[in-house]
């Protein structure tokens, strides 16, 4: 099956390690990085989508971050 998740968070080192981990744990990176500015914290977000092949069948109740 092809998992998909978008992970988003501030624009910080604590976001790019969230996704260096993704990216160790065999996730890839799909599409580029997107950013927006949030006024009421006042900082800037950051999203990037990962996918991933993994063995099994989808089921709704899958637990993303420990595929």
């Amino acid at each position: 099956m092809k998992l998909y998740r978008f992970l988003t968070g501030p624009d910080d080192k604590h976001f790019c390690l969230r996704v260096s981990e993704a990216l160790n744990q065999g996730w890839e990176l799909h599409g580029s990085p997107c950013l927006t500015f949030d006024p009421v914290r006042g900082q800037v977000m950051a999203g990037q989508a990962v996918v991933k092949e993994a063995p099994g069948e989808f089921t709704p109740d899958l637990d993303l971050s420990r595929a």
